[in-house]
């Protein structure tokens, strides 16, 4: 049932002329997306009738109807992508009369109610090929909601009954599938996919991977540590869980798994390191985006928020890869390892596009320019040398297979669209929030954890953005009731919305592990949440103490990462060395220095002085006792 639930349509393999007849197709696309957002100012509604039609179109020939479907396309497939685009010049043709349309007061006339329901139809479809079941079927229980929840009694129900009302705000506004996160995919996120797609294509993903083996690769784990760094710094392109699992964990778990490493574990650690890689700055994933956009929070200052936060994640899946390698005693990589100045002689151009990236935000510049900027980046520094130089049919190629991979994210976005629509169509968000603060009597460290099993719950076998701006929309509204400022909400449910990726019982990235490792997933999933306990409880301290995101004095900010990296080394200790023995980290050690890890970040600064002040005299009373007990007996094995 979990598999049937994230199963998604097979993308289809082409080959030959139908191969290339796509590629220039899909990145002639791509090239009306870059017009679009960087030399024109395209009306939203226009851009995003442009965009659907144009994603869907493609779609349908692309991605089959299951997961066994066939390479060639079916005449259901041709239709529908027919249909498509005959929906999108219909909408075009008529964008100015469709713009000047009083909403809910003019009728349909016979083409508009046709279209627009078809477009509706192939919206729901789409999100089943490109998302699996699991997302569909949230979307039409809310379009059963919008259209039939006038039947239920006070205070569930609402006053709409007629199909023409819900077509009329879903379709023909943007409110609903033209709506804010269409128009970020449309934008924001289609142009750093590109981004991380011509850097890939020019040999980025190698160059960032020997960068991670040459820093890491010759200590004790540094197959795992690897794994680490490496899908960080690839997940911040991907923005995507389960892709990163995919292009990094093909290269480091069957790595992982020929020196010694257990399958679980090489599994896990790849999938606790690729799922914060959308909490990565600079670029971060696509739900950051919309987070940006649904807010009116800048990106930049959301990038400025998620860096601490990002660092000391990694810190804390870091430390207890390295303490589990020392308390297994597991092994390097070997000696055949790129050296550092290898590495950056071979793949210095790759430094240009990321510092250009990171210089267009911090200058004030827009997202779509930033992006815009980094792209064009990337070709120029490709020419510099022969060995990273790309011809034109590769780029050609790149700008193609950036068209394939937004199609999935274009599908979940437009069916977010649609439950956003509805949602404040019936005031449903605000209805879900007073259940919730109902249910927490008002306490806000009650909602808060009410919200965070929400929030993954709804992320369940979902992608980031959807259980993101499903979470936006039904939880957010009860945590800003409550009192609590907007961007660490928002940052609070993006985290949980990130983690429910790894967080079973679906944890779809660890199905792609699992394929990968040969090993059950959940049995990854599990062991992935262990080595990613420093995720599940950051977004708390996002509302505790708002300083981790940058927010208050030099000195505030300084303090709590200090006191973050304390935090973290703490709790990485506490969770892995008490197996060891109880000798070296006993049970009442363990809670103390717990207890110290949360007080060192706390927003008071004799209370945070003194967390920091206990968590580290543990760590040293407990290195003194691991080390007399390693020269006196050897080494455990897991």
């Amino acid at each position: 049932m979990t598999f049937s639930l994230v199963s998604t349509g097979r993308r289809r393999t082409f080959e030959g002329a139908p191969a290339k007849v796509l590629t220039v197709l899909a990145a002639a696309f791509a090239c009306w997306v870059i017009y679009a957002n960087l030399f024109v100012i395209s009306d939203p509604l226009v851009l995003g009738i442009l965009f659907v039609s144009g994603v869907l179109t493609l779609l349908f020939p692309t991605i089959g109807h299951s997961p066994d479907a066939g390479d060639n396309p079916t005449i259901i497939d041709w239709a529908f992508s027919a249909l498509s685009l005959a929906s999108g010049v219909f909408f075009f043709m008529n964008a100015d009369v469709i713009s000047d349309r009083i909403t809910l007061l003019d009728p349909f006339t016979g083409p508009q109610f046709f279209f627009g329901t078809a477009l509706l139809v192939l919206t729901l479809e789409a999100t089943r090929r490109t998302t699996g079941a699991g997302l569909t079927g949230v979307v039409a229980l809310f379009l059963i909601y919008n259209w039939f929840g006038y039947l239920l009694p006070p205070p569930f129900g609402h006053g709409i009954s007629e199909f023409s009302y819900l077509l009329d705000i879903l379709v023909f506004t943007t409110d609903g599938v033209f709506g804010v996160p269409i128009q970020v995919a449309a934008s924001y996120v289609f142009l750093f996919v590109m981004f991380g797609t011509l850097l890939a294509a020019a040999g980025g993903g190698e160059f960032f991977f020997n960068l991670a083996s040459a820093a890491t690769g010759r200590s004790r784990g540094g197959p795992a540590k690897i794994a680490v760094v490496s899908s960080g710094l690839y997940g911040t392109m991907s923005g995507s869980p389960t892709s990163d699992v995919v292009a990094t964990g093909s290269i480091t778990i069957p790595i992982m798994k020929r020196l010694g490493y257990s399958k679980r574990f090489a599994g896990a650690v790849e999938v606790a390191a690729s799922t914060g890689g959308s909490a990565m700055p600079p670029i971060m994933g696509s739900a950051a985006f919309i987070l940006a956009e649904y807010t009116g929070v800048p990106y930049r200052e959301i990038v400025y928020a998620a860096v601490m936060p990002a660092l000391l994640y990694y810190c804390g899946v870091f430390l207890q890869v390295h303490l589990r390698a020392v308390r297994d005693n597991l092994q390097p990589y070997g000696d055949d390892m790129p050296t550092m100045l290898r590495t950056v002689q071979l793949g210095w151009p790759f430094i240009i596009p990321i510092a250009m990236i990171i210089g267009v935000l911090m200058a004030g510049y827009s997202p779509v320019v930033t992006a815009g900027a980094g792209a064009a980046a990337v070709v120029i520094a490709s020419m510099l040398t022969a060995r990273t130089r790309m011809s034109i049919w590769r780029v050609i190629e790149a700008l193609g297979e950036t068209t394939i991979r937004i199609l999935p994210v274009a599908g979940a976005c437009a069916a977010a669209g649609l439950v956003i629509g509805g949602l404040s169509m019936t005031g449903l968000g605000m209805k879900a929030a007073n259940v919730i603060i109902e249910v927490s009597g008002g306490a806000p460290i009650w909602t808060l954890i009410i919200a965070a099993i929400v929030t993954i719950i709804l992320g369940l076998g979902m992608p980031t953005p959807s259980a993101y701006i499903l979470a936006a929309v039904l939880v957010g509204p009860a945590l800003t009731e409550i009192g609590f400022p907007v961007l660490p909400t928002h940052m609070f449910l993006l985290y949980y919305a990130i983690l429910s990726a790894l967080t079973p019982p679906i944890a779809v990235a660890a199905l792609a592990a699992a394929a990968i490792a040969n090993e059950d997933p959940f049995s990854i999933a599990f062991a992935a949440v262990r080595l990613a306990v420093i995720g599940f409880l950051m977004p708390f301290v996002f509302i505790w103490n708002p300083a981790i995101l940058g927010q208050g004095t030099g000195l505030e900010i300084a303090l709590v990462a200090l006191g973050g990296v304390v935090a973290a080394t703490g709790i990485a200790v506490a969770v892995e060395w008490f197996r060891a023995s109880a000798s070296v980290l006993g049970w009442g050690q363990r809670t103390l220095m717990l207890m110290g890890s949360v007080a060192a970040v706390a927003p008071q600064i004799q209370i945070a002085l003194a967390g920091i002040a206990l968590t580290i005299g543990l760590l040293v009373i407990t290195y003194m006792r691991s080390t007399r007990e390693a020269v006196s007996q050897p080494e455990p094995g897991e």
